[in-house]
């Protein structure tokens, strides 16, 4: 049995791809469309999420960028997937390749266990 019962926060990999429209942007209309577009449709949908981006251009031709967003609880997430929709960002900048959800050491959460882990 579980010793810890909170919700675990909810970490999805969303695989994207660049379309036609965001290249054709420069680095500054990029950064400019994200600030103005996505970040405030974010803000005003949901809270307690966090996203980190990674790009994968130089290794894939599929899957250009990884972004991994961290969000509190289920909810959370649903919200930032329903406020990214509503944004230029969904299938306009990007192509959703693929999302990959789940939560850290659920293994360890549903036994019970301490997590194994390598550290360095």
């Amino acid at each position: 049995m579980p010793t810890d019962l909170t919700a675990p926060p909810v970490t999805a990999f969303m695989l994207v791809k660049t379309t036609p429209e965001w290249l054709t942007l420069t680095v500054r209309q990029r950064v400019d469309a994200f600030t103005t577009e996505v970040l405030p449709a974010i803000e005003a949908r949901t809270t307690g999420v966090r996203s980190r981006f990674f790009d994968t251009e130089f290794y894939s031709a599929r899957v250009t960028d990884v972004w991994m967003w961290e969000a509190e609880n289920h909810r959370a997430y649903q919200l930032l997937i329903d406020a990214l929709r509503e944004t230029p960002f969904w299938d306009r900048y990007f192509e959703v390749v693929d999302l990959l959800v789940g939560t850290e050491n659920g293994y360890a959460r549903t036994y019970g266990l301490e997590p194994v882990a390598t550290i360095t």
